[in-house]
C-alpha cells in the first residue's frame, strides 16, 4: 500500500466517522470510519519505513584488476 492509497483510507475513514450521519441496517459507519483510519495510518508508518530503508541503503561494486605477465 502506498502513501497515496493510505492518505485515501484516512480521508475516507473520516469522513465516515465524523461527517456521515446515516444509519445503514447492520453497519456502523463510524467503527467503519475508525477501521479505515487506523488501515491507513499503519500503511502510512509502513511506507514511510519502507521508503526510508531503501535510501540509506548503500551500494558498492567491486572491480577485479588483473595483471598479465609475459
Amino acid at each position: 500500500m502506498g502513501i497515496g492509497v493510505s492518505v485515501f483510507l484516512l480521508a475516507v475513514g473520516g469522513i465516515l466517522s465524523f461527517a456521515v450521519s446515516d444509519r445503514i441496517s447492520g453497519v456502523d459507519l463510524t467503527v467503519v470510519g475508525y477501521i479505515l483510519m487506523g488501515a491507513g495510518a499503519l500503511g502510512l508508518i509502513m511506507a514511510v519505513l519502507i521508503t526510508s530503508q531503501r535510501s540509506r541503503a548503500t551500494h558498492t561494486s567491486v572491480t577485479e584488476q588483473r595483471r598479465y605477465e609475459e
